[in-house]
């Protein structure tokens, strides 16, 4: 099956997270054509659909994501919502994030059910991933789980080659934690020093602190934690007031050495050496996972080489996907396209490049059964 009109046709959907614009009645029509039988589940205002064939063997599930980003005011080459070809290329947001992914999966599921194979396959599709994810993946998983339909392992189609298909495989992705500090203290006038708390002098320390020295040194998998002062503000517009507070973000991308709670306590005390009077408000996004190596990604790593030519590496960098919902149920990895342009005015890939992905998909589905 060739991916490229199936992929045209979702680009054509102007499915800016939270719209769905018609992409998942897209696909459920390509799936049930194909002989799945498609559960569609709605959460709030959003999307999201199961799609589900054979019932005998081992469960392999492909997830990914039908919402794309806004294009933004900038001129294209071909109009974001065209899924128009020009010399090779296929052009279109979502079109290497990552409705290309989501085509190229059918397109080699349809080839491996053609070629007579068997075994369980499904797709957890979400039109929520852009966006807030909690409407989305999350809640799919829950009801999959309800339903007796977690799968024994599950691949995202996440665009994760930097530069050619085939070269890098998620087997984990980082934790990232945001923080808000506001320090508190007493305002007055800069001339009489002794009446003031100065609270940007205790934020500044405090901060400090936290970024004086590293968290860690990494792991075999995984790069040092990071920490970015993202915002100091003060809102101060005079140079003769000392504020009443002073205000801070961060972000805490970490590996599997931590957990939030525990990053999230770590800034807390810290904070608290250099203040008296602060609030510290933290949202953890996701938690650090790594499906190690084994049988399974080594399978599925053996089908990647045989298909592209290109020994995948194992990596955990980048930013957070719906990978860090699906770890917390089943083993999980992310291979896709090429992401060069994701989220980039002229978002595009080559129409070589998505169906090479159809045939790894295809060859995956060949080694993960052939088991």
């Amino acid at each position: 099956m060739d991916p490229l009109p199936l992929a045209q046709d979702l680009l054509r959907c102007a499915s800016v997270t939270p719209a769905d614009a018609g992409a998942q009645d897209v696909l459920a029509a390509a799936l049930t054509g194909l002989g799945f039988t498609v559960t569609r589940l709605k959460f709030g205002e959003i999307e999201n659909l199961f799609a589900e064939i054979g019932t005998d063997g081992p469960h392999f599930c492909f997830a990914g994501h039908t919402d794309v980003v806004p294009p933004g005011n900038a001129n294209w080459k071909a109009a974001p919502f065209a899924g128009e070809v020009r010399d090779g290329v296929l052009y279109g947001r979502g079109a290497c994030d990552m409705k290309g992914g989501i085509a190229a999966f059918v397109a080699g599921a349809a080839d491996y059910l053609a070629a007579g194979g068997s075994g369980k396959i499904s797709l957890l599709i979400t039109g929520d991933e852009e966006g807030p994810a909690v409407d989305g993946t999350v809640k799919v998983l829950d009801w999959m789980a309800a339903h007796g339909k977690i799968p024994d392992f599950c691949l995202v189609g996440e665009p994760t080659n930097p530069t050619v298909l085939g070269e890098m495989i998620k087997v984990g992705r980082r934790g990232s934690i945001n923080a808000t500090i506001t320090v508190h203290g007493t305002q007055g006038h800069v001339a009489y020093p002794h009446r003031v708390d100065n609270p940007v002098h205790r934020l500044v320390r405090a901060l400090d602190a936290l970024i004086a020295a590293p968290i860690d040194a990494g792991s075999e998998f995984f790069e040092p934690t990071s920490i970015q002062v993202t915002s100091i503000d003060v809102g101060n517009k005079v140079t003769n007031l000392v504020p009443d507070s002073a205000q801070a973000m961060l972000n805490i991308r970490f590996n599997e050495r931590h957990t939030g709670a525990a990053l999230a306590a770590w800034i807390r005390a810290t904070v608290a050496r250099y203040a008296e009077r602060f609030n510290v408000d933290i949202a953890i996004s996701g938690e650090s996972f790594l499906t190690a190596p084994g049988p399974v990604v080594d399978r599925v790593c053996r089908a990647i080489a045989a298909s592209t030519g290109q020994q995948p590496k194992l990596d955990t960098g980048g930013g957070t996907s719906d990978a860090r919902f699906i770890a917390k149920f089943c083993p999980v990895a992310e291979f896709g396209l090429v992401g060069a342009t994701m989220h980039q005015v002229d978002e595009s890939v080559p129409v070589a490049d998505l169906r090479a992905l159809a045939g790894t998909y295809r060859a995956v589905l060949d080694a993960f059964f052939a088991a």
